[in-house]
């Protein structure tokens, strides 16, 4: 592991303005959620994985809190469910009306 690197990036982070900040945020969350045609229907999904952002919406607004989904999605980690919901809160109309198509295609 490269410490000075690690320490070296710290350092640059925490110089950064709140707009150059929100900015970084934006495009780690980025990476963290990937839209890929092909995949998922090309809707937003947890990085590297097929499961969708608006799947983990809908399971916990059906009442499966953190624990049970991390239970239920092996390959998820604390932090995937951090952006999922953070992706959710800067998409709410994109990621509600998936939910509710999916709903009535029942």
């Amino acid at each position: 592991m490269n410490i000075q690197l690690v320490d070296s990036l710290i350092q640059v982070i925490e110089s950064l303005t709140p707009e150059e900040s929100l900015l970084f945020q934006e495009k780690l969350l980025a990476r963290a959620i990937q839209s890929t045609p092909g995949v998922c229907g090309g809707n937003a999904r947890i990085r590297n994985t097929r499961i969708p952002v608006w799947t983990l919406v809908s399971l916990h607004k059906q009442g499966a809190d953190e624990a049970e989904l991390l239970r239920n999605y092996p390959v998820l980690h604390d932090r995937d469910l951090e952006n999922a919901w953070r992706y959710y809160d800067r998409h709410r109309e994109e990621i509600d009306r998936i939910i509710v198509s999916h709903h009535t295609d029942d």
